[in-house]
């Protein structure tokens, strides 16, 4: 089998709405650090200067939002209530993990004029590729997007959903739906300005409020999804990090094809 890895990058150094503090502890600043904690939390006494070249192990320290990098947000993400259920929308911890290991299917979107498809247009797709998803199965949008990471640009000009293409796929069965784009909605900018010109407060984020009716999950900021050999035919698996009562968490998205 062949991995392919579908994940954007954490990067400190790159432009992000929320940026990123990224502190790194060298060996020998990790050995100081474990012998102050020693002696603080547990009164032990430990010189590290007899370790080999007074090193012992770095560490990372980072300050960023679980929206930052490949990330799956929760049904709580979408808001405080939930129709389908009694209680508030599940977090991310509460997840079931059979989610995220599934058939995944890839419909290419990037030649749209955007800033968002509807249904139709997925169902355009679904014969373009000869393949309807199946209950599970994890859909990957290529919007191309990706032609503008690490700019500002990835953040502002990207393809969405409307709330009839979320609709569409959750009455196939699909529970977790994928984007190589910033959001799964139009960009920010684009919505706001259609819902000053109409005051139609039903193109407000559709994609994401549809988390509020029915239970799924969304993947961003997907990537390479141009290096998978077939829209269909390979295996998705995205575990989400467990963040206790989060409302999204990071994970390490990878394609699996056998060979």
């Amino acid at each position: 089998m062949r991995i392919i890895d579908l994940s954007s990058p954490i990067d400190a150094s790159a432009p992000e709405p929320d940026p990123v503090r990224h502190e790194v502890l060298t060996p020998k600043q990790g050995a100081r650090h474990m012998s102050d904690g020693m002696r603080e939390r547990f009164g032990v006494l430990f010189d590290p200067d007899v370790l080999p070249e007074s090193e012992f192990l770095s560490l990372d320290r980072m300050s960023l939002t679980t929206h930052t990098g490949t990330h799956i947000d929760a049904p709580s993400h979408y808001g405080s209530r939930a129709a389908y259920r009694d209680g508030p929308p599940r977090n991310i911890d509460q997840m079931p993990l059979d989610w995220f290991l599934n058939p995944g299917v890839l419909l290419d979107v990037s030649d749209r004029p955007g800033p968002t498809v509807d249904a139709q247009d997925l169902k355009e797709q679904f014969t373009r590729i000869g393949h309807t998803p199946e209950p599970m199965d994890i859909v990957l949008l290529r919007t191309g997007a990706t032609r503008h990471a690490g700019t500002q640009l990835y953040f502002t000009d990207f393809i969405g959903l409307d709330g009839s293409a979320v609709h569409l796929l959750l009455d196939l069965g699909v529970r977790v739906i994928g984007t190589d784009a910033f959001s799964l909605d139009a960009p920010f900018g684009t919505i706001i300005e259609e819902y000053n010109r109409t005051g139609d407060r039903s193109v407000l984020w559709p994609a994401h409020f549809a988390g509020r009716e029915r239970e799924y999950c969304q993947i961003e900021r997907l990537n390479n999804l141009d290096a998978l050999p077939a829209p269909f035919g390979f295996q998705v698996s995205c575990f989400p990090v467990k963040i206790t009562g989060a409302g999204a968490g990071w994970t390490r998205a990878v394609a699996i094809v056998s060979e």
